[in-house]
């Protein structure tokens, strides 16, 4: 079950590649990270959406448990 995850992670890995590669190489078919991010970041209800979401997973991935 481990490597099932971690190929899932890998396969995400590869994908997020192969859409930078392809915007930069047809900007007019998919949009460049900067600009997609221009646009979500122009929306406050986004922004706090996207600090919310870090914010969670900082609490469950970086906080060690008391113990």
């Amino acid at each position: 079950m481990r490597w099932v995850t971690i190929g899932g992670f890998v396969l995400c890995g590869v994908l997020m590649v192969a859409l930078v590669v392809q915007s930069r190489w047809r900007p007019d078919r998919i949009a460049p990270l900067g600009t997609l991010l221009d646009r979500i970041m122009a929306d406050r209800a986004a922004r706090f959406t996207i600090l919310l979401f870090w914010w969670w997973l900082g609490w469950h991935f970086l906080v060690t448990p008391p113990g």
